[in-house]
């Protein structure tokens, strides 16, 4: 596994497209309502990043996914893909997943959003998702292996009663989209590689309400909870630093 460790330079480009990345949800947020479609967030997120940050989105036809930004609704895993069709209603929760590229380095984050008022229990969701992705951030440090990060989350899911979907997972990132190495929301304390100053990579756990078994659609790319049981996700792009993390993709709303 030929994994890239990042000098200063490198890191600063990373620290510019992650902040990008994370000005895209902050921009989107008030458009995130009841009647409108996932295609129109998309296409303001396009010309945004596009007119206004000098930004490539990342997504658009990356193996021929046709859209800028991924949009995942209720069941919908991810990888969603936005459509004038798919309308958002009231009691919604909806993941955006934004990746841009600046000056050849990737940024990638995304979020969870509420719909008009939301159930309980998909508020519960999110939130413990939300958590696992910070247990895990707050573990990482030169030293610590995959396998702690994988574990903390898996712990973290299982004891709140979700499950944690085992065929996607993070990945290194840097001049490419997805590099060396996989980063699994699950796993043994102690296992797997050691992480070293320099490593960028991205955490997005993805937890099911019900069991962690997926399906895709025809699409070839929207991934679906196959018990129809509603699903979350978050996720950051992350730097290992001398003594502990930098998190590229921190939104203003959030303390590190």
């Amino acid at each position: 596994m030929a994994v890239t460790l990042k000098t200063a330079e490198e890191l600063e480009k990373m620290r510019v497209a992650g902040r990008l990345a994370a000005e895209v949800l902050e921009m989107i947020e008030p458009y995130v309502v009841a009647g409108v479609s996932t295609g129109e967030l998309d296409n303001i997120c396009h010309n945004y990043m596009v007119n206004e940050q000098h930004t490539i989105p990342a997504p658009l036809n990356y193996r021929g996914f046709p859209k800028s930004i991924c949009t995942s609704v209720n069941q919908v895993v991810c990888h969603g893909i936005p459509s004038t069709k798919k309308v958002l209603k009231n009691g919604d929760i909806l993941n955006i997943d934004i990746t841009v590229i600046k000056d050849g380095y990737f940024g990638d984050t995304s979020k969870m959003f509420c719909v008009g008022d939301v159930p309980e229990h998909a508020v519960r969701l999110i939130k413990v998702t939300q958590e696992c992705l910070y247990k895990a951030i707050n573990i990482v440090r030169p030293g610590i292996r995959l396998g702690d990060i994988g574990h903390i989350i898996q712990q973290h899911a299982e004891a709140n009663y979700y499950s944690v979907v085992r065929d996607y997972c993070g990945h290194g990132i840097g001049t490419e989209f997805h590099q060396d190495p996989q980063v699994l929301h699950f796993g043994k304390p102690d296992t797997g590689m050691t992480l070293q100053q320099g490593m960028t990579f991205t955490i997005e756990p993805m937890l099911n309400a019900g069991k962690y078994h997926t399906k895709l659609k025809k699409d070839g790319w929207t991934v679906e909870t196959r018990d129809g049981r509603l699903s979350a996700q978050w996720e950051h792009t992350l730097a290992v630093t001398a003594d502990g993390v930098e998190v590229l993709t921190a939104r203003t709303d959030e303390q590190w």
